[in-house]
């Protein structure tokens, strides 16, 4: 049997990939809403007359209400002779599931514009072996074909004649600069003439710089503008999403996601730091949480943990309506979106609820929590709550408020006004 050289040249890529996440892993911690905001209980006024968040009056419990969406900042005019004339081509692959697929597509197209290359379509590779999807198995790729008119020249693959060893393999980091560009890989590009790229992760933090670049426009827009899901697995989750609201008629419809996957608590150091900053929480710990800061036990939970996990036993003894996806998902897609535990499309499925759901709860620090709270910031969804151990018996959830929103330190805040 022949092997593909392509790959095997992407496979050598993706699993550097996952070397330098697992490494960057280990060193992300949340950062303490405590220390973020103004003061105690007295500022949760303070906070709502600052158009951050505004309790809601409607239903019983600590519910946040919904703010306007924010509208898109930066340019849609492009100067279109950058892109006229196409120079080679750039080839990369997502990898590891939406949190990351939105930063590998901004630093993808960042990249192209720069060279004046034509970006090719990436397939989906997943973090176990075979897991590989097409592109269209999961994203829209007409709309995102369009979304980059005018931007980057886009191909859904390779011309026959240019061979898998004309193609380079170059490292960038997220957020990559044109600096960086400039420096490490226009020299291999103009060397080569084709390259295949690959974006590593030196910090999981999705914090806004007071640095400003002429490609910001297309990080943005590559960001929060280009990936739309199939309609497919679109409708699964609307499915999803409708179940658990039906599960919630006790709290007007609202329920609750948290990222909560045992076998990340399982393999991650929590308390981490010297300084006891901790990066993750478990099931007990997410469960004493909620119940101090208001939520009672008839609220509806959503777990992105793929299967039922006894650890989980001691949340769903204060709060019985807790839920894993095998739960809520229509019997009919199983076969397809559970076929096979932590798959990209579970993983996707999770990224959207989250994304929706009226409360996120991240037990996990890390680029899911940063990047859910990316587009639920820009879709009007504030309700994102950093977990902590709580001394006493209550406190106001306005206090623990993800630093991202009570702050406005996201990237998002770059992009959208």
């Amino acid at each position: 049997m022949g092997f593909d050289l392509r790959q095997v040249v992407a496979g050598i890529l993706t699993l550097t990939m996952f070397v330098m996440l697992g490494q960057m892993i280990k060193r992300d911690h949340f950062d303490s809403p405590q220390e973020k905001l103004p003061g105690g209980a007295q500022d949760s006024q303070v906070i709502e007359r600052g158009g951050l968040v505004k309790l809601s009056k409607s239903s019983k419990g600590p519910w946040i209400e919904d703010i306007e969406e924010l509208k898109p900042c930066w340019s849609t005019v492009f100067d279109q002779n950058e892109i006229e004339q196409s120079r080679g081509y750039v080839t990369f692959s997502l990898t590891n599931g939406p949190e990351y697929h939105v930063s590998q597509i901004a630093d993808a197209m960042v990249v192209a514009r720069y060279l004046s290359a034509t970006l090719v379509l990436p397939d989906i590779r997943g973090s176990k072996p075979g897991d590989e999807r097409t592109f269209e198995d999961i994203y829209d790729v007409e709309k995102f074909m369009k979304s980059l008119e005018g931007v980057v020249k886009v191909a859904k693959g390779l011309p026959d004649q240019i061979s898998i060893r004309d193609l380079a393999a170059v490292k960038v980091p997220n957020r990559v600069t044109e600096d960086y560009i400039m420096e490490n890989v226009e020299p291999v590009f103009k060397s080569k003439g084709n390259i295949r790229l690959a974006t590593y992760f030196p910090t999981a933090n999705m914090r806004k710089t007071a640095q400003k670049s002429s490609s910001d426009s297309v990080a943005c827009l590559g960001m929060f503008g280009t990936l739309e899901l199939q309609p497919e697995v679109n409708e699964v989750i609307d499915s999803m999403v409708e179940r658990l609201r039906t599960l919630s008629r006790k709290s007007n419809g609202q329920f609750i996601a948290v990222d909560l996957r045992v076998e990340v608590l399982e393999n991650k150091n929590c308390h981490g730091s010297g300084s006891g900053a901790k990066s993750c929480y478990d099931a007990q710990e997410i469960a004493l949480f909620l119940r101090k800061v208001g939520f009672d036990a008839d609220t509806t939970i959503y777990l992105t943990q793929s299967r039922w996990d006894n650890s989980l036993s001691v949340l769903k003894d204060i709060f019985p309506r807790t839920y894993t996806k095998e739960n809520i998902m229509p019997k009919d897609k199983k076969g397809k979106f559970l076929a096979s535990e932590g798959s990209e499309f579970e993983k996707v499925i999770d990224f959207y609820i989250c994304s929706r759901s009226d409360v996120f709860v991240p037990a996990i620090s890390g680029l899911f929590y940063a990047n859910v709270a990316g587009k639920r910031i820009a879709s009007g969804k504030p309700q994102i709550l950093v977990p902590a151990e709580i001394p006493g018996t209550s406190a106001l959830v306005t206090n623990y408020l993800s630093p991202y929103v009570a702050k406005k330190n996201h990237l998002v805040y770059s992009c959208f006004c």
